[in-house]
């Protein structure tokens, strides 16, 4: 059947809640048994509670992905519980607003540490499991926001993000003889409790506006394009993204929107 995930390990990073609560239960529910990695007990547990309920096989870890230890840790809890690994999905991310001539140093490190860093160290830690495997999948939530438009106070955010794509192409490239792909989606805006940071209810019924297809993406929205690129049915698709963000980048300017009305 297509998409599923039958006797694959995965883990997803950031899976506590929002768009990596969505790809660890849709994981789970195509067969695979899955590591959530997030930083909050409490999300994490809600995540494992529902997968357990839908008949899935998944084991919570309570960690922060901004240092390499923690990545190695995440790999080898992987591999220590379900005995092998196959998928690796870095979700995790953290996007604080801070103008470039007020941007403090250490938040500035934090957000390469978390979204882009981890990337690398995730990558790292699994290659040796996913070369035994002989089969394998890097996958990760990259963001319009960087590699394709750019928002005020976003700087840092989206710095990580184009190096997330720039790190996606190279890995294909260097992994692709090995059977392992490497891919990313890029999602727009996506109805998380990540939306809070964009202001008012009225604020944000504006931005939606805005939006060709005229709503919000949802969380399966993007679980569904990760799970299209985990599966065997992708296999010959690596160092790309997909755009999942209802059309919203590409409008040449809010006077192609008028149009549309």
């Amino acid at each position: 059947m297509f998409g599923r995930l039958d006797g694959k390990v995965a883990v997803v990073t950031g899976a506590g809640q929002g768009i990596g609560r969505g790809v660890a239960e849709l994981f789970a529910a195509a067969g695979a048994s899955v590591l959530v990695a997030t930083r909050r007990e409490v999300n994490g547990a809600a995540t494992i509670a529902a997968i357990r309920e839908a008949g899935g096989t998944v084991e919570l870890m309570v960690v922060d992905v901004g240092t390499a230890a923690a990545c190695s840790d995440i790999v080898q809890r992987a591999v220590e519980h379900f005995g092998a690994l196959h998928i690796v999905v870095h979700n995790a991310g953290i996007f604080p607003i801070n103008h470039i001539s007020t941007l403090p140093d250490d938040e500035l490190d934090a957000v390469l540490s978390v979204n882009l860093k981890a990337a690398f160290r995730l990558s790292k830690a699994a290659l040796p499991h996913l070369f035994t495997a002989g089969w394998g999948r890097l996958l990760f939530t990259s963001s319009v926001t960087g590699p394709r438009v750019a928002m005020p106070g976003f700087a840092a955010y989206a710095a990580s993000k184009s190096g997330l794509n720039g790190f996606i192409r190279t890995a294909g490239l260097e992994l692709a003889k090995r059977n392992i792909t490497v891919n990313g989606v890029e999602p727009g805006f996506i109805l998380t409790p990540a939306m809070d940071v964009f202001g008012s209810q009225e604020e944000v019924d504006e931005m939606r506006a805005l939006i060709p297809a005229g709503r919000f993406g949802h969380v399966d929205d993007v679980a569904y394009a990760m799970l299209f690129l985990a599966s065997e049915e992708a296999s010959y698709i690596t160092g790309q993204t997909i755009v999942v963000d209802g059309g919203s980048t590409l409008p040449e300017n809010q006077k192609a929107l008028e149009l549309l009305a």
